[in-house]
């Protein structure tokens, strides 16, 4: 019985914990709504975006992250197909603005990238993780202080939603890897 009642303890502790990690959106959902000033200073308001045709929504790291610069440069190249099914891009970071410019200058993107400061998109979306202190020090080890860089060590899980002009989420591509991402023959499928 006092087996048991540890179990069931820690099973309990342990959901707990889990709930408030990053959890995919799902096929079906609702997307969370949000209203921001892009790079370019344009508001982008998801709701409005929806209303002209689908919506690309994808979540990234930062400009040091060379997956993250390989996946919008992949991105922006298929921009013209993405156009060519009335689909609109939106990519959020926590970057701040000067960083924002160096992803612009090392992709070449062209689509809405908006600096989510307070991180409210983020936690939203369910993508938002804070990175262990493990983690906090090897990425200092590389030179890369994100506490300085940007305020905290809260990050986005790389994930790539799909919404369609319902406002519900059509795809989900959602790994906690931050090396794989969504392929885009799967995006525009989708589209």
């Amino acid at each position: 019985m006092k087996k048991l009642l540890t179990i069931l303890l820690t099973i309990s502790v342990l959901s707990v914990f889990a709930q408030d990690g990053p959890t995919a959106l799902k096929i079906g959902d609702k997307a969370p709504d949000f209203t921001a000033k892009d790079h370019a200073g344009n508001i982008v308001s998801l709701k409005e975006l929806t209303k002209k045709g689908k919506v690309v929504v994808m979540f990234y790291r930062g400009a040091w992250c060379p997956y993250c610069n390989k996946y919008m440069s992949q991105i922006e190249e298929a921009l013209p197909d993405f156009s060519a099914k009335n689909a609109t891009v939106v990519a959020i970071t926590p970057e701040p603005e000067e960083s924002i410019s160096k992803a612009v200058e090392k992709t070449k993107a062209t689509f809405s990238i908006i600096y989510d400061k307070d991180r409210a998109i983020m936690k939203q979306w369910k993508v938002a993780y804070e990175m262990s202190p493990e983690l906090q020090t090897k990425y200092k080890g590389y030179g890369l202080d994100l506490q300085k860089q940007q305020g905290d060590w809260m990050l986005p899980v790389p994930a790539t939603y799909v919404i369609g002009k319902n406002g519900k989420i059509e795809f989900v591509h959602f790994d906690e890897n931050y090396q794989k991402r969504a392929e885009i023959k799967d995006i525009l499928m989708k589209l």
